[in-house]
């Protein structure tokens, strides 16, 4: 099933959960993101193949005839969509919720997300519980656990694990500036002491290795057919990176401040110089050069890293990824 498709989907399912009455096709065609506008006859033939494929699953799509209304409306009742009492151990229920939360990272939250943003803007009212917004989601309005990470690689790595293809991309060794690229095929993704690492077989180098997300530079490729990858019994992946902490050897980062701006960043410096054209030169010490892209990127407009260059070069990185 394609990405575009399996969105669609999931966009018709939030939408017919969220709504608080029946909605005719003709609603649902300006509500859910995918579907014709231009083509009657079009959107017609895929919103039909979409209720099959979903009933089909098991999901219940009701049909309601108002006698006051031309057209049918449809909705999916929460009693009859929702699992029976499920009992789980601590653990067990501890994992999955973690694992449940991890989507939040992925691309289909946003999908997710503009559907109900458009049930609403057309006068729809919907179940606020199903966003995740402010006391929404699990709990509601209670502190919940979640999966994170800046790393721009994590989320074609995630889906490269589950699809079990071999993934391609440019690494930057530990203390170096130089750059190679790897063949790896991907066993897991997994995070220890607030990092993430990949963990695989490295192809060139003939043996599994971990490989730190955040030293992984440009996009991340997929090679191959899907389920070529095979994890080995009994592999332990958190064994992978449990390796000895690299000695941080501590460098000074030179950067550009706006006067009057990053009152934070000018408390963490070593030293801050004024300048005569409305900007200050702060000394803010780092050790990885991507976190410290990652912080300064943040701060927009307000910064500009003047050097190292690696440190200069991450940040620039970042930028046209989120340009792009």
């Amino acid at each position: 099933m394609s990405r575009r498709k399996t969105e669609r989907l999931l966009n018709l399912v939030i939408c017919l959960l969220a709504t608080r009455r029946p909605l005719s096709a003709e609603q649902i065609r300006h509500a859910v993101p995918g579907y014709d506008r231009d083509s009657d006859e079009a959107f017609q033939r895929m919103f039909e193949r979409d209720k099959n494929e979903l009933r089909e699953i098991g999901i219940p799509i009701d049909v309601v005839r108002d006698p006051w209304e031309d057209e049918p409306g449809y909705r999916i009742e929460r009693q009859s969509y929702e699992l029976p009492e499920i009992t789980l151990e601590p653990d067990e229920a501890a994992v999955l919720g973690l694992a449940a939360q991890v989507w939040q990272r992925a691309s289909l939250a946003e999908a997710a997300s503009g559907a109900l943003l458009k049930l609403r803007a057309g006068g729809v009212h919907t179940d606020d519980a199903l966003g995740g917004g402010p006391g929404g989601g699990i709990g509601g309005g209670v502190l919940e656990l979640r999966v994170d990470t800046r790393d721009p690689a994590f989320p074609a790595l995630w889906q490269a694990v589950r699809d079990r293809k071999v993934v391609r991309f440019d690494y930057r060794g530990a203390g170096s500036e130089n750059v190679h690229t790897r063949t790896v095929e991907p066993w897991g993704v997994v995070s220890r002491r607030g990092r993430w690492y990949l963990a695989g077989y490295d192809r060139g180098r003939e043996a599994p290795r971990a490989f730190r997300l955040s030293r992984i530079t440009g996009p991340v490729t997929t090679t191959g057919k899907a389920g070529a990858v095979q994890v080995p019994q009994g592999v332990d992946l958190r064994a992978m990176v449990a390796f000895p902490d690299e000695p941080a050897q501590e460098r000074i980062a030179v950067v550009r401040v706006r006067r009057g701006a990053c009152e934070g960043l000018r408390q963490l410096a070593r030293a801050v110089t004024p300048g005569g054209d409305g900007w200050d030169e702060a000394e803010l010490p780092f050790t990885d050069p991507e976190r410290l892209a990652g912080w300064m990127a943040s701060l927009g407009s307000d910064v500009e890293v003047a050097g190292p260059p690696d440190a200069r070069e991450a940040v620039i990185r970042r930028l046209k990824g989120a340009l792009a």
